[in-house]
């Protein structure tokens, strides 16, 4: 009895060992087809040309993205101290002469720095005021007008 199950042990071993045998090269064929169409074609040089070639491809993003990053700070600089707020009032210092023809411009950078420009307009002249503006604050006495232009102008640059 121990002669017959020793056969059967072994016939079932082999049994096993043949469909692992068959699965394995059922997974081998099924590599090698997918390897023939990813290569369909080409030969490995070419590959390798165009893996040294997406390489050098990243290289030179990789260059680009830190100049304009540099150039993103450089144009964030320069748009800081550029005009963002600009608002014009009119208004008759003269209720007695003309109509609105006197106007103050006040224009003014992120930081608060500007200036504000105002005109008076009457029959016999006309006059025109520039004062600097630093902080949101000139050294000159401002008219009310000129604050109204600026207040106005400092909340469009925020």
């Amino acid at each position: 009895m121990n002669i017959k199950l020793d056969s059967v042990f072994f016939l079932v071993f082999f049994i096993l060992i043949g469909i692992v045998v068959t699965i394995i090269t059922i997974w081998i064929i099924i590599t090698e087809k997918r390897l023939k169409r990813f290569f369909l074609g080409k030969k490995a040089k070419d590959l390798e040309d165009t893996i040294l070639g997406l390489e050098k491809n990243i290289t030179e993003l990789n260059k680009t993205k830190e100049f304009m990053q540099k150039d993103i700070v450089l144009i964030n600089e320069k748009l800081r101290k550029s005009i963002r707020g600009l608002e014009t009032i009119r208004f008759n210092p003269f209720p007695d002469q003309g109509s609105n023809q006197s106007f103050a411009i006040g224009m003014l950078n992120e930081d608060g720095d500007g200036v504000v420009i105002s005109s008076l307009y009457s029959r016999e002249r006309m006059s025109v005021f520039a004062k600097s503006i630093k902080n949101n604050k000139s050294e000159y006495e401002l008219s009310a007008e000129e604050k109204e232009a600026l207040k106005k102008a400092e909340v469009v640059s925020r």
